[in-house]
């Protein structure tokens, strides 16, 4: 039977590996299970020595220390997830130090930069859309590679795919430019082919978008900070935006979820998960953006989170 204290960390004794937690939704979401009492693998490129293409103060070390100080374990590794070499080396420390894998969340990204708003693909510049693509997608392709055969030895894993805009959303607009779309669409096949392999082991995988996330980098674009968010330049931004905490405990919430296989292969929202399940954003809100994007930004209307969060 559970104790109170089990309670309040439902994710103890659970391993986790956060491939891309080192800024943005990969930093919420390894906070979030670490507030939940996981131990939580945080990889990226960025450390204290050294910076990825990005070259942003963030570090996996920092983003680890989060988590320890949420209540969990944090573990940071450096890895360049497009080396197969080192994503080899991760997972059999992780199988060394454990034994075990019970989530997986490709959280990998790196685009930022390499794809230009309204350029048709004849004029985009090649080599920074197809290093986009490679980012996005051959590093969860290797990330699964070497980490699925570990996850399936026990019923009840999970791999997240994180992506941007749900499957429903994406189907019907134009997520341009088009290496992004592309990239973005695959991901959310991904979850769904990835699933159908996983269930006769009795594990399950799903594709997870944040809304408006006030990650480090759009905090920055909106000339705000975390504690005045509110005035951020774009007065939807201002409105529905939610922090990385937020898609955090979503994953925390379909972990800790006994019956998560029924979402196997599916898409969904942070927003609309936390309908489900209850949780809130660090204000106490439940803003649900991709309806909100539907309904009211993408239908023209001036900017009204009212029954939104």
């Amino acid at each position: 039977m559970n104790t109170p204290a089990d309670k309040t960390r439902p994710l103890n004794g659970k391993v986790a590996l956060v491939a891309g937690a080192t800024r943005g939704a990969g930093r919420g979401i390894a906070t979030a299970l670490g507030e939940a009492g996981a131990i939580v693998y945080c990889t990226g490129r960025t450390t204290g020595d050294h910076r990825s293409e990005y070259d942003r103060p963030e570090t996996i070390e920092e983003t680890a220390e989060l988590v320890g100080a949420a209540g969990g374990i944090g573990v940071a590794v450096a890895v360049d997830h497009l080396e197969p070499d080192q994503v080899e080396t991760l997972t059999r420390r992780i199988d060394d130090e454990h034994g075990r894998l019970d989530v997986l969340v490709n959280d990998i990204w790196g685009g930022e930069g390499m794809y230009a708003w309204d350029t048709p693909l004849w004029e985009h510049d090649l080599a920074k859309g197809l290093r986009m693509l490679r980012l996005a997608l051959d590093t969860h392709l290797i990330t699964s590679h070497f980490a699925l055969p570990l996850l399936i030895r026990r019923p009840g894993g999970l791999v997240v795919e994180m992506t941007d805009g749900t499957r429903e959303y994406n189907d019907v607009n134009y997520r341009n430019p088009v290496f992004y779309d592309l990239a973005k669409h695959a991901v959310l096949r991904l979850a769904f082919s990835q699933g159908t392999e996983l269930a006769p082991h009795g594990c399950t995988a799903v594709a997870l978008t944040p809304g408006w996330l006030r990650s480090e980098m759009m905090l920055e674009a909106m000339g705000v900070s975390e504690e005045n968010w509110r005035d951020g330049a774009n007065p939807h931004f201002a409105a529905i935006s939610e922090s990385p905490r937020f898609v955090g405990r979503a994953v925390a919430a379909l972990v800790a979820d006994p019956e998560v296989g029924r979402r196997n292969g599916g898409s969904f929202s942070s927003g609309g998960l936390a309908q489900e399940y209850g949780f809130t954003d660090v204000d106490g809100s439940r803003p649900d953006c991709w309806r909100y994007l539907v309904e009211v930004q993408d239908a023209g209307l001036a900017p009204d989170a009212t029954g939104y969060r």
